[in-house]
């Protein structure tokens, strides 16, 4: 009697971050798909899908190892990215948490994690590549923003790998993601009333859908790709067409000054990224995104359709350099004054007439 192969039995896969975000958009589409046995949802309260086990923890909690026991694969989205967030404590959570998840997944045996940090990594140049190898180096300047986050939480993947040599880690490293809830200095860049530009360079623009960037997640609880991935809209947009699109002018300004000035409003607490994050809003860092297309991936949305989103979801908000200006705040403090420079000059003119009268 010839035996018969027996099914590989499917994977119970974990998503920590689950009832909010990106965690959430995984969540509904994992619960829908045919190639995992469970779905486990991890946070530390209850969300809406109720399709998915959920397991209400702290994914900082030392005890998490007892309660993925059972898990094969788990996806890392719990973390604090708020551009406004206090910097310390964002970044204790979040090298907290990613901390936790690698060792309680090694010890627990889980067999693959998968994180995300940023195409922000590679860093943002005037004379980088277009676009970056997928395998460049990681040439980002650590700071206090989140970009140094993403930064500190590789390198502890870095660290997992050579301690924990039979767990495998997949990194996705998204261009700057943009959708539905999301709030970056990228986006907030597209709120202001000119688009900031630096003399002598051209910024180049992609974005990544959060619709792709779950579906490049999918891939890769699946185990279809694996390493160091970059996630993104096929090519590029030149800041002409963006501003085309966009229908807002440039407002160009010497590196110097513009970089000088917001570090000194980021000292002084006015402006919530240092001027480290302006030069990816002024600088290109657009990535290929190889082992995704040779998954057979590829992006739902092109760098048009996504920027068309992101106009859409403005809803009227005035952004100078990561910061929101109330709309009915008439009065300018001189620090406020030094970021409409930097920004507008709608602003600098409202300055002006305040000091003339």
């Amino acid at each position: 009697m010839v035996p018969t192969s027996k099914r590989p039995r499917q994977p119970v896969v974990a998503v920590t971050g689950a009832a909010s975000g990106l965690g959430r958009e995984l969540l509904a589409k994992l619960v829908s798909s045919q190639d995992f046995r469970r779905v486990v949802a991890i946070d530390e309260e209850r969300g809406d899908i109720k399709e998915a086990t959920w397991r209400v923890i702290d994914v900082r909690d030392p005890l998490l190892a007892n309660r993925i026991s059972d898990i094969d694969v788990l996806v890392h989205l719990a973390g604090d990215y708020a551009v406004d967030a206090n910097p310390g404590e964002r970044r204790a959570y979040n090298l907290r948490a990613a901390q936790t998840v690698l060792t309680a997944s090694a010890a627990a045996r889980v067999r693959r994690v998968v994180l995300v940090t940023s195409a922000m990594v590679y860093g943002a140049a005037p004379d980088n590549d277009v676009p970056l190898a997928e395998d460049g180096p990681v040439a980002a300047e650590p700071d206090t923003g989140v970009v140094g986050d993403y930064l500190e939480i590789e390198a502890l993947v870095r660290r997992s790998l050579r301690s924990h040599p039979g767990l495998e880690l997949t990194v996705l490293r998204p261009a700057a993601v943009v959708g539905p809830g999301v709030d970056t200095v990228i986006t907030r860049h597209f709120e202001s009333p000119r688009l900031l530009t630096v003399k002598g360079c051209e910024p180049r623009w992609q974005f990544c859908h959060i619709d792709d960037l779950v579906s490049a997640l999918e891939l890769a609880a699946k185990g279809a790709i694996s390493g160091v991935v970059a996630v993104g809209s096929d090519g590029w947009l030149e800041q002409d067409k963006v501003e085309e699109l966009s229908g807002i002018r440039r407002f160009e300004l010497p590196a110097g000054l513009t970089f000088g000035t917001a570090q000194r409003l980021h000292r002084l607490g006015i402006t919530p990224a240092p001027a480290t994050d302006l030069h990816y809003v002024v600088y290109p860092w657009v990535v290929d995104c190889v082992g995704l297309r040779a998954a057979g991936w590829k992006p739902a949305w092109t760098n048009e359709a996504a920027l068309a989103q992101v106009l859409e979801l403005r809803e009227n908000r005035t952004t100078v350099v990561g910061r929101r200006l109330p709309v009915k705040e008439a009065t300018l403090t001189a620090a406020g004054a030094t970021v409409a420079v930097i920004g507008t000059a709608a602003i600098v003119h409202q300055v002006r007439k305040k000091r003339r009268a």
